[in-house]
């Protein structure tokens, strides 16, 4: 690596012996040159950091919402948006030492009967529309569920329901009253305990059940808050921090954690992303934690208005742009590289976003290079770029503020853990190539305890205390990582020519024409077919120029915009170098947007490959839309 490179190295790679591949050298932060930085003592489980931010800021705000005028050892089971009364029932069982196991439905049909059944949950708190769906796991779950406690209110007739089924149902005031002038001892708490089952999505199969520790949450607060300070960009208690992106995701999770720890502020948002923009105006955040998707509508909305502007406003944003960001490629921190273009242009984006931001971070998906650059200049904050799993207790690796040349990649790791590669041959990735190449494993105190009841699950991805992501990284010579490709995402066409699926979905989704891509190929075929997601306005402009009429949806249906999208598709792979059989040789325009409502995407916006597969080969027989199987139409 260079001499720059924000990285050290620890142990050697080694060479390919008894069946196994090599493993290139072992990595970890800069930052952590004298040692993992150690949490605050005395903190050694998540009741600590709630207890402690108390004792040190009595007086501070910790819990806001935007009001709209008009038993030991047991889990507990949380359903339901992000809402104070969460936080509040989380930390009830952060002092009593209960599991928290979150419950969504957005898992898939039955997912909420499942994690109940799974992981014997005997009390769920629910938000007040959910109590229907909750209702629905009945007779099955009440196995184990014994009390319902309703964030809001219950009907007579939810009462009747669940006291048929023998269970107990209280509103959040009822449930308040009965611990009323109650004094509990409370339980020691170790910091191998689980603290929360957290199930995550996977593309395949049931829900799996991440056990995360104590350990794991304060071991990565510590390293988050050293990475934070090396860069001048700590957290304080006026820090202010909304919260939708969902509790029941390890990602915001810990941020929450993270803010509680330092006495910080928590608004919670009202509940549709439509109106995400208006809450962030109002509660002026200044830490935005977003998903690429979010990121993505800020960056359409703001290109729209940038393109119903007059000439003069355009050029004025052209240049304002382009000087600025000349600046920031030629070394000058984003808030140095053009002070005037800050004010007079870009200080726009910035009050629209609340005009109080200092971070945005993105996480849980790949964010598009474009997308990055784009508000790296706009909005006047540092854009940062995270990367980790479930199972790592979240932020592994994170881009650090100010550095360019992190653009389009994750960033180095965090300082509280270890990294290497490990060689994938079969996919050509090799970890003691001159660039390293392989999938990305990980070592430290932050990685789950296991899955829950599925042993045979955790020694597939834990061997000899390395964790295998299943993502193929990169490193980069400033000691960066680029996510490049998914281990498990690779599938063998007839002439036997291996596909990395992944890697050539990123390849062509960087034509500006498309939005989104799921590319198929199987064993039984030579070539490769797609579902594209085409870029709005891009599709429409192009319709206009040439002589297609209709609205987006009737312009996706034109055989004419099938042949330009495969155009661009071939434009791109041409200049991509790509080999002749990772040609895509036929598409399907499908106007509305992959997601979770039909079971496409997961919670985390991953391609759900086989339902995407039997989604789209059912309504090519039906409609002749696409027969992926056999012949593209």
């Amino acid at each position: 690596m260079a001499e720059q490179s924000y990285i050290i190295k620890v142990e050697e790679g080694t060479a390919a012996t008894d069946g196994k591949p090599s493993t290139g050298p072992v990595y970890r932060s800069r930052f952590a040159e004298n040692g993992f930085p150690a949490p605050v003592p005395g903190m050694d489980s998540c009741w600590d950091i709630f207890r402690m931010s108390v004792e040190k800021y009595p007086d501070n705000p910790m819990l806001g919402r935007r009001q709209i005028v008009d038993g030991k050892g047991g889990k507990c089971g949380f359903y339901g948006v992000n809402c104070p009364e969460w936080i509040m029932t989380m930390e009830a069982c952060n002092a009593h030492g209960l599991s928290c196991v979150p419950l969504y439905d957005t898992l898939g049909a039955g997912a909420v009967e499942f994690i109940i059944c799974h992981a014997e949950v005997s009390i769920a708190f629910v938000e007040e529309k959910k109590i229907a769906e909750l209702f629905k796991t009945f007779p099955n779950s009440t196995k184990y569920l014994r009390t319902i406690v309703s964030f809001g209110k219950v009907t007579p007739d939810q009462k009747a329901e669940a006291e048929k089924h023998g269970v107990a149902i209280f509103t959040w005031e009822e449930f308040m009253q009965l611990g009323e002038n109650q004094q509990y001892d409370l339980p020691i708490k170790k910091k191998n305990d689980i603290c929360t089952i957290m199930y995550t999505s996977g593309t395949t199969g049931d829900p799996k059940g991440v056990l995360i520790s104590n350990e794991s949450i304060i071991t990565l607060l510590a390293g988050v808050n050293s990475l934070l300070e090396r860069v001048n960009e700590q957290l304080t208690m006026n820090d202010v921090y909304i919260s939708y992106l969902p509790l029941a995701h390890i990602f915001d999770r810990v941020i929450e954690e993270l803010f509680i720890s330092h006495g910080a502020s928590i608004g919670f948002w009202r509940g549709d992303v439509k109106l995400l923009v208006e809450d962030l105006g109002e509660l002026k955040p200044s830490i935005f934690c977003a998903v690429p998707r979010v990121l993505d509508r800020i960056y359409s909305g703001l290109q729209q208005k940038i393109s119903e502007g007059n000439l003069l406003k355009k050029t004025l944003f052209n240049v304002a742009y382009s000087f600025k960001f000349y600046n920031m490629k030629n070394g000058s921190n984003h808030g140095d590289a053009s002070p005037f273009s800050d004010k007079i242009v870009f200080s726009q984006v910035k009050e629209r976003l609340g005009g109080n931001l200092r971070i945005i971070l993105s996480g849980a998906a790949p964010l598009s290079a474009h997308v990055e650059e784009f508000l790296r200049v706009v909005a006047c904050c540092h854009i940062m770029q995270g990367y980790g799993l479930t199972e790592t207790c979240a932020g592994s690796f994170a881009s650090l503020p100010n550095e360019l040349s992190m653009l389009g990649t994750v960033g180095p790791p965090v300082p509280n853990i270890d990294v290497r590669l490990e060689s994938v041959p079969e996919m050509g990735y090799d970890t003691l190539a001159s660039t390293p190449r392989g999938e990305i494993c990980l070592r430290g105190k932050t990685l789950f305890t296991g899955y829950h009841k599925r042993e045979d699950l955790t020694n597939e991805v834990m061997v000899d205390g390395w964790f295998h992501t299943g993502d193929i990284g990169e490193w980069q010579p400033n000691g960066s990582m680029k996510v490049i490709d998914r281990k498990k995402d690779i599938f063998k066409l007839s002439q036997g020519e291996y596909v990395a699926v992944e890697n050539l979905e990123n390849v062509y989704s960087s034509a500006s024409a498309v939005d989104s891509i799921w590319v198929y190929g199987n064993s039984f075929e030579s070539f490769l077919v797609a579902v594209v997601n085409p870029n709005n306005q891009a599709l429409e402009r192009w319709a206009a120029e040439n002589g297609v009429s209709g609205d987006f949806e009737s312009i996706c249906k034109n055989p004419k915009a099938k042949e330009y999208i495969l155009g661009e598709h071939t434009k791109t792979g041409k200049e991509k170098q790509l080999k002749g059989f990772e040609f895509i040789k036929a598409v399907h325009l499908d106007h509305a947007p992959f997601d979770m409502e039909r079971d496409l995407l997961t919670p985390t916006f991953k391609k759900k490959r086989p339902q995407l597969l039997n989604y789209y080969q059912t309504l090519g027989y039906k409609k002749g839309v696409l027969r992926i199987d056999h012949n593209c139409s």
